[in-house]
Formats: C-alpha cells, structure tokens, sequence
C-alpha cells in the first residue's frame, strides 16, 4: 500500500530537481552522495521548502499540488522530523523537551503514549537530565522520541547519525530498527553511507544530481558504495 508518493520539480541555483517516488510502509532511504538533493527532497515534503511543480500525497491527503494550488502549512501535515544535530532545547529537561512535541500539536497528555515511546527509546532513565548531559546517540533518541510523540503520519529523518562517531552510531542504530519494527509508522531516511541504509531500509531510492537514479531493494547498493560517499 502507498502511503507517500513525491512527484515534484525544483529549481535550487544549478541544481534542477526532478525527482518522484513512492513510500509504503517501513523505512524508505533517500541515498546518494551530497549535494544529490536528498535534503531538499525530505524539506519540501515536510512543507519547509515548496516545489516549484508538482504533488505530493500522504495517505489520503493532497500535502502540496501546484496545479491545484494546495500548499498545506508544515504545521498541519503530521510530519515528524529529525534533523541531523537533534536541535533539542538545552534549557528543557529531557521530559520537557519530549512534552514539547504533544503541547505544539496540540495533543491531550497521554501517560501511556508517552511511557511507550520512552520505553521503545530507552530514554525513560533520561527524563530528568539536561541536553547537555547526554551522549550524542542519546540525543537523537530524544528527538526522534519528540517527533513521535506529535503523533506524525510520517517520520522524516535527515541523516541523524552524521554527527556521531563510530560508537554512537553503534548505539542509535538498534532503537532506529526497533522504531521501523515495531513503531508503526512509515520513515523516510536520508542517508549517504551505505552500512546505514542496509541496516535500516526497505526500499531504497537513489538519487545522483537532483534525478532519481534507480528504486529497489539493498541489491541497489553495490560493493563500490562503501567508499563513494565517504
């Protein structure tokens, strides 16, 4: 079943973007090296950046169509999405920075979603500590935990391990397994490094120069990728 599909045209100084696909369930990569448009993708599907053409659905719902002239405010898409640097707020607990997601959609509490996610995250122990005091692989846990608990439709991760060493990476990237298992929620994740996108996606889309280059399985990343982006 399709629960994304991205049809869009973009013009970014010298690169044109012209890139479609679509994203069932599970986790979805947008793979290729940088500057191919993977982050510019994930932003006009979030609403921060417009196409200049095209349509794009989630599930049921036009999010953007500029023939139509439907543009749906980022705020009203239920999209979570996870920066590469976390973005918490350091003068938050790890409880508040967490809460601050339900209170901006304008969510009732809910102990139990709430107690679900901080369990699926291993961040329960966490709550009470400052950004500040946490490791990095720790942080991200945090914010992908914000982003779910805005109940998204959709989770959007833009390279949220680029920031990590090599042990960090180790750490985080388990509870992203677990969130595609058992989180119930369809993900879009952008990633250059090929050892992520095996671990972690279903479907992979590769992009190379604003163009979609081949959609397919693990089978799309060849042996030579592992030091292509590096």
């Amino acid at each position: 079943m399709i629960v994304l599909a991205v049809d869009v045209e973009k013009q970014l100084g010298a690169l044109h973007l012209t890139v479609g696909f679509q994203a069932t369930r599970g986790a979805t990569a947008l793979f290729g090296p940088s500057g191919a448009g993977k982050t510019s993708v994930v932003n006009m599907i979030a609403g921060l950046l417009n196409p200049d053409r095209g349509k794009i659905t989630l599930d049921d719902t036009v999010l953007f169509d500029s023939r139509q002239g439907v543009n749906v405010a980022p705020h009203r898409r239920r999209i979570g999405y996870v920066f590469q640097e976390g973005r918490l707020f350091p003068h938050l607990s790890v409880r508040q920075n967490l809460d601050y997601g339900r209170r901006v959609s304008g969510h009732p509490r809910d102990a139990g979603e709430f107690e679900r996610i901080a369990k699926l995250l291993d961040i329960g122990h966490l709550l009470d500590r400052r950004p500040g005091k946490l490791s990095g692989g720790e942080r991200q846990r945090v914010a992908v935990g914000r982003a779910l608990l805005i109940r998204p439709r959709l989770l959007l991760l833009d390279e949220p391990l680029a920031s990590l060493d090599v042990a960090h990476k180790r750490e985080i990237l388990p509870y992203l397994v677990r969130l595609r298992d058992d989180g119930g929620i369809p993900i879009v994740y952008v990633s250059h490094t090929p050892a992520e996108v095996r671990r972690i996606a279903t479907t992979v889309v590769r992009l190379a120069a604003g163009r979609v280059t081949a959609t397919g399985g693990a089978e799309l990343l060849a042996a030579a990728d592992e030091d292509a982006f590096v």
